[in-house]
């Protein structure tokens, strides 16, 4: 028995990117940018442009807002959307320059950013979980087009692990 799309989407990259290539399809039908259809939803650009490349889930109370405005999604990618999606990374994505050159500039910057945040918050990371992306642009000083990249994510703290303060009973208990 053959599984409907959505159900074999996390097991299957192909049925993954057939769904992102149809979400994209229907995207450039509507003539929306990705920013014009973060306004409909009032969400970030960067969190709408990863729903229609199925790397967020889209939340029932957008699922008509988001049909709305992009009409040429299908109710089963519609669907589809709403599920928890297979996060994943294509080591090929790496390849396009575009991409590269932020990867270039986090791993160049790497240590400095590390270094900052510890300095400004303690020891600790910043979630990618609880956290805000925004893509937009501005213009230099010599009159030049400039991307500006914001990463708003919550600080976590490492925590010293104290036994005593373990909510769960360990094996040895």
């Amino acid at each position: 028995m053959e599984l409907p799309p959505a159900k074999r989407m996390k097991s299957c990259p192909e049925e993954k990117a057939s769904l992102v290539a149809r979400l994209l399809a229907a995207k450039e039908q509507s003539g929306k940018t990705f920013d014009e259809i973060a306004l409909g939803l009032g969400l970030t650009n960067a969190y709408t442009a990863n729903l229609f490349f199925n790397q967020a889930q889209l939340k029932p109370t957008a699922a008509a807002k988001i049909k709305e405005l992009v009409p040429g999604i299908n109710d089963e990618d519609l669907k589809a959307m709403q599920k928890p999606p297979m996060r994943s990374f294509d080591p090929a994505i790496l390849q396009e320059p575009n991409v590269y050159r932020t990867y270039e500039a986090i791993t160049h910057y790497g240590e400095a950013i590390k270094a900052l945040v510890n300095e400004q918050c303690g020891d600790g990371i910043m979630s990618a979980i609880d956290f805000y992306l925004d893509v937009g642009t501005t213009v230099g000083k010599k009159g030049e087009k400039r991307v500006v990249i914001t990463m708003n994510g919550k600080f976590l703290p490492h925590v010293e692990q104290i036994a005593a303060d373990n909510t769960v009973p360990g094996p040895r208990d």
